[in-house]
């Protein structure tokens, strides 16, 4: 999550694959191993290739993305239904950060954003963005019993009453709060297609076009069951500031849709062209954290 800082990057190093046994696991490559010293019993605590920006909690003990085992994870009655109200007017633009591309929304606008679930007070909606894989194999930076979705989307909200702005909050206490949502193939999503249509226009790094008005809760699936835990920013700082919701129903999306993402590039004009690809994490220990749910699971790994 948030803008990676992209200068000075290097050519992707060898791919190492990651092996998950039992039926239905999707693989994908643990593409980027970490450059600096992490915790060393966890040296998938990674660092990308791309970033060159300061990495604050890099070998912290909340870290995301991770893999949520239904089996582990805890039925709290307590966690309420997720309350969500965007406004779309406040949709500003869709831009090429060089990781992914993000849609920005003005968050002066107390309204438009979450409450209820997890979170303690309302949080205001900030900007949301997508990661994804080289193939339909993979791409979400989040797994379930070891199974990986094409993509994710992460809609990025902010404590606005705990703090000043949105870059105070980043790093703070309770600071943000990221509901996920992962992509499965299937039919076209009509409101997303309205994002893909507009992607050429930001083939390139730092490259923007015009949205609006979008209301980002057409992304959001029929079902809004969810896990929840404590974790981190999957791209510096990586600080461990978010409270995390995670859907438990993906949404459907054609094929052609998550290609068009495939067509973005991690470059600018004038450079070496570099498919944006494979713009997800590796996997972080859950270490002494529970996952919490809002429903209870009618039978062990079961998913769509």
């Amino acid at each position: 999550m948030l803008r990676a800082m992209m200068q000075g990057r290097g050519p992707y190093k060898p791919l190492a694959i990651l092996r998950h046994t039992g039926p239905l696991r999707a693989t994908r490559p643990q593409h980027w191993r970490s450059q600096h010293s992490c915790a060393e019993k966890h040296s998938s605590c990674a660092r990308h290739p791309l970033w060159t920006g300061p990495v604050s909690s890099l070998g912290g003990t909340w870290q995301s993305p991770i893999n949520i085992q239904w089996r582990d994870s805890v039925y709290d009655p307590q966690l309420a239904p997720l309350r969500v109200s965007y406004d779309a007017t406040s949709c500003r633009y869709l831009w090429n950060t060089g990781y992914f591309f993000q849609v920005e929304f003005d968050d002066s606008c107390e309204e438009s954003g979450i409450s209820g679930g997890p979170l303690g007070n309302h949080y205001r909606l900030k900007q949301f963005h997508f990661h994804w894989g080289a193939t339909d194999e993979w791409g979400s930076e989040h797994m379930v019993d070891g199974h990986a979705y094409p993509a994710e989307l992460h809609l990025v909200h902010w404590n606005s009453m705990k703090y000043e702005n949105y870059k105070e909050a980043t790093v703070g206490e309770n600071g943000l709060a990221v509901i996920g949502v992962f992509l499965k193939l299937g039919a076209q999503h009509e409101a997303l297609q309205r994002l893909v249509d507009v992607l050429p226009g930001v083939k390139h790094k730092d490259t923007q076009v015009a949205v609006g008005p979008f209301d980002p809760s057409c992304l959001l699936p029929a079902c809004r069951d969810y896990w929840t835990y404590p974790g981190s920013l999957t791209t510096p700082p990586l600080a461990e500031s978010v409270t995390w919701i995670i859907q438990k129903m993906p949404i459907e999306v054609a094929p052609s849709q998550l290609s068009a993402f495939r067509t973005l590039l991690f470059s600018g004009h004038g450079e070496e062209e570099e498919a944006m690809v494979n713009n997800y994490r590796p996997l972080q220990p859950l270490m002494d954290r529970k996952v919490r749910s809002s429903f209870q699971a009618t039978g062990v790994g079961m998913r769509s």
